[in-house]
């Protein structure tokens, strides 16, 4: 069992927004055990984060490339020790170099670029993680770069004919979906995509939330939890904030491909975020 301490306490805090005491005593019946306490509260109900909010202190920026075309595209996080240097001008060049390097060949090695560049500023700086996205069929990419670099988004998305993909209409809706990317923060383009054992974790919190209820009543209600996780995390299921939320994504994208007389899709997606946690 792990040692219930106060700076552990007070991280499950952080991520939950519950209360000192919920917090200690979910950590003694987890012993110890930081995501089951999590699960634990939001079961309880005084949890008010739908997911880990883990945070690193770290500083730099999201940085972007689209090779000519359309058909690659390359985002990355580049990290530094402070938001002075992050918004070195310097630095910023460094950054570009590196991405464009990167999307041109994903092969080339960019540590002597990194080392020069640590020399420079007397900072540690730290290729953090990066993605490169390269077009199968008919489609294209895109990437949008937040105000201040902090929030970065690339998507892939793809059509059933080639002359859609030239089409203006098109390529608005592919900026478009970049946008509600950034401002909504989906997790997966669709419920379909969700992990399974996620969805199954939901439901479970969900029936843990309502064993009070009815019985009846009891599976309309976890139906309707489910569905207003799915609006929130799946990017086709999320109201369209450009029309502030009249329609959903997914509504939109077919009438686009209505209008094109095509069917298009939204292949995939990564949205960085400068000092996220990384996976495990």
């Amino acid at each position: 069992m792990a040692e219930i301490t106060a700076a552990l306490v007070s991280k499950l805090r952080e991520m939950t927004n519950a209360g000192l005491m919920n917090c200690k005593q979910a950590l003694v019946e987890t012993q110890g055990n930081l995501d089951a306490a999590v699960d634990l509260l939001r079961k309880k109900g005084v949890a008010t984060a739908a997911k880990k909010a883990m945070r690193d202190t770290k500083e730099g920026v999201i940085v972007q490339h689209i090779l000519p075309g359309a058909r690659v595209g390359v985002l990355a996080e580049i990290n530094c020790e402070t938001d002075f240097v992050a918004k070195n001008e310097g630095f910023r060049a460094f950054c570009d170099e590196v991405v464009r390097a990167l999307a041109t060949n994903p092969e080339t090695d960019v540590e002597a670029l990194r080392v020069a560049q640590v020399a420079k500023t007397g900072e540690n700086c730290k290729i953090s993680r990066v993605q490169r996205i390269e077009v199968s069929g008919n489609g294209s990419v895109a990437a949008y770069i937040h105000t201040g670099g902090k929030v970065g988004v690339l998507v892939e998305v793809g059509a059933g004919q080639e002359a859609t993909v030239a089409h203006d209409d098109f390529k608005q809706l592919v900026r478009d979906i970049t946008l509600q990317i950034a401002a909504a923060n989906p997790t997966a383009v669709s419920r379909e995509r969700l992990d399974p054992s996620i969805i199954e974790k939901e439901k479970e919190i969900a029936r843990e939330q309502v064993k009070n209820k009815p019985p009846q009543a009891i599976q309309k209600i976890i139906e309707g939890k489910l569905e207003k996780y799915f609006q929130t995390v799946c990017l086709l299921d999320q109201g369209y904030v450009k029309q502030n939320s009249e329609i959903t994504v997914r509504e939109h994208v077919q009438a686009i491909g209505k209008t094109l007389g095509d069917e298009i899709s939204v292949r995939r997606f990564v949205r960085f975020q400068v000092g996220e946690a990384f996976p495990e």
